[in-house]
């Protein structure tokens, strides 16, 4: 399995475990964590954990955009470095005892028209080899919303099968371009129909909405409710019991991996997705499960759709 990743905004996530999060006092932190950050850096950080092959296509800026490249290329994985004149930007990510996670999140740099053009050079470069493309996460200033629709377009012209995570305005325009795989949230799900879901049976209506727009599947994570597919063949649901959560930096990043690692489609992949989520969430800061951290006999995997289920934190 050979995964190219896209991330047109990445980061250097620093993570720090409190006790509490407690406004205008001084804080000392028990841990600290520096790794890189971004969706589809998470997702060859995975894909790498897991002993396959990964490349990695992201900008890169200044001291931190070179640090980033250092500690990619440590974990393993090819960097498809795009240089730019601003400098990658550093993330901030705050988790208290109880699990709570509040992130500062920088805009990072403006990319220029010629900067961009390279960033889709460097996808097309690397695509011929990739079983899949995994692109996502917000788009850095310079770039509009239709930037993934284009690189949608140009990676299924290369032959290649996209996976994308992105939310709002850029979601919507790439869903035009027919990418084979969404993945979001249930947030990003009611965003992307623009209404508020309260029940699972309203996340699965919203997902199949999604793939008349144009997806070819819908994979969406609803947090601790769980985790839904959608497609052409059927609708499956898939949970993991979790024991107490750490940090859920990258989990939804890690899932992804886990689908995409396991052939990309049907309920064997989704329960990769879920063992992957669940594994990450039990690991501190953004760190990527090992097959050794996964526990595959905790999920479930069922046809059986709990559609009347209300969703513990109604998206809106």
């Amino acid at each position: 399995m050979n995964i190219l990743t896209v991330t047109p905004n990445p980061s250097l996530d620093r993570t720090y475990e409190i006790p509490g999060l407690r406004r205008g006092e001084v804080l000392r932190a028990g841990r600290e964590r520096v790794d890189p950050g971004g969706k589809g850096v998470n997702v060859s950080r995975a894909v790498a954990a897991a002993g396959h092959r990964t490349a990695a296509v992201l900008p890169l800026g200044g001291a931190p955009g070179d640090l980033l490249a250092e500690l990619l290329a440590a974990e393993g994985i090819e960097v498809a470095a795009v240089p730019v004149a601003g400098r990658t930007r550093s993330n901030i990510a705050l988790v208290e005892a109880d699990g709570t996670l509040t992130k500062i999140n920088a805009p990072g740099p403006e990319l220029s028209a010629a900067e961009s053009e390279s960033l889709l050079a460097a996808v097309r470069e690397h695509s011929a080899r990739a079983d899949w493309i995994a692109c996502g996460g917000s788009l850095p200033l310079g770039l509009s919303p239709q930037w993934y629709a284009g690189l949608v377009a140009r990676a299924h012209a290369a032959g290649a099968r996209v996976a994308l995570d992105t939310s709002g305005a850029s979601l919507v325009a790439a869903l035009r371009e027919r990418p084979d795989v969404v993945k979001p949230n249930a947030e990003e799900l009611a965003q992307a129909v623009g209404r508020p879901l309260a029940t699972i049976g309203d996340a699965v209506k919203a997902a199949e909405e999604v793939r008349e727009s144009g997806a070819g599947a819908v994979l969406a994570s609803l947090g601790v409710d769980g985790q839904l597919l959608v497609t052409a063949s059927g609708i499956y649901f898939a949970r993991a019991s979790v024991d107490a959560v750490r940090s859920n930096v990258g989990a939804g990043d890690a899932s992804l991996a886990g689908f995409l690692m396991a052939g990309g489609e049907g309920p064997e992949a989704l329960a990769a997705a879920v063992a992957h989520g669940a594994a990450a969430v039990r690991l501190p800061g953004s760190v990527m499960p090992a097959p050794a951290d996964l526990a595959p006999a905790s999920v479930t995997v069922t046809q059986a759709v709990p559609l009347d289920r209300p969703l513990r934190s109604p998206a809106s």
